[in-house]
């Protein structure tokens, strides 16, 4: 089994919620959102991450000094998913494992869903390996394209899709596992050929396969678990969700307490 490390994209602003608070400094249920994936992470067996900060970043650093498995990693310019992975270079361009890139806003993904993600890359010893979700509104969400085969052609961001991909319901939470070499290596040759004019890590999957490596995908995610956080209303959802789940757990501890005192 490999070594894992996770690079965790969390330099964005939060404009759309109308305040300075770096985006992942929102709390869910009074933990900040970029908490919960570090801690899946850690669930997920990875030892060491990777957290590419920008806005407010000495915030972001400040609020988690006492963690001891993260690297600090700037990025400066806000120029796309691929810029902010490359950032990440001089650290890891020697290491040989695999490398779990995530959001820091989408604070609903599982430990048991990224163990999944990895279990499948290594049983199909793919290059990448992307977690899928179906989704009933897939808007804003860039849309796995298949060909006949039912293998990955391409994953095109929701601005640049045609028509017919705006029909695609299966769609890119961004959640990956790479070969950290070849995710290097491909980043490295992405262009901003794009609506937005920026560096999309989705790209670089294009440019894998392009290279002849496989790349498989894993319709591991609950619905839930896609949704990432822009807005205040987005932020509203989320947190009843996790507060559901928090419920969930708490029922299912007091069965099991209740179990042990009746034998």
């Amino acid at each position: 089994m490999s070594e894992k490390v996770a690079i965790i994209l969390a330099a964005g602003i939060s404009s759309r919620m109308k305040t300075d608070t770096p985006k992942v400094l929102h709390e869910v249920c009074g933990k900040p959102m970029l908490a919960y994936v570090l801690d899946a992470c850690r669930g997920a067996g990875v030892k060491k991450m990777y957290v590419v900060v920008g806005f407010g970043a000495e915030r972001v650093q400040k609020r988690f000094e006492a963690d001891t498995d993260i690297v600090w990693v700037r990025q400066e310019q806000q120029k796309g998913t691929a810029h902010a992975v490359l950032c990440c270079k001089g650290q890891l361009n020697g290491f040989d494992g695999q490398s779990l890139v995530l959001c820091g806003d989408g604070p609903l993904i599982r430990a048991e869903t990224l163990r999944k993600i990895i279990e499948k890359h290594e049983a199909e010893k793919a290059s990448a390996t992307i977690a899928t979700a179906i989704l009933d509104e897939p808007k804003g969400y860039g849309r796995v394209c298949r060909g006949a085969d039912g293998n990955i052609t391409a994953i095109v961001e929701h601005n640049d899709c045609t028509s017919e991909q705006l029909e695609i319901k299966e769609i890119n939470p961004s959640y990956y596992v790479f070969d950290n070499k070849i995710l290097f290596e491909s980043a490295a040759k992405v262009e901003p050929n794009n609506a937005k004019k920026e560096y999309y890590l989705t790209d670089a999957i294009s440019i894998i396969i392009a290279g002849g490596h496989k790349v498989t995908a894993i319709a591991a995610l609950q619905p839930e678990e896609a949704m990432s956080v822009n807005t205040n209303e987005q932020l509203g959802q989320v947190s009843r969700i996790m507060e559901g789940r928090h419920q969930e757990s708490a029922k299912k501890d007091f069965k099991e307490k209740a179990g042990k005192r009746c034998h």
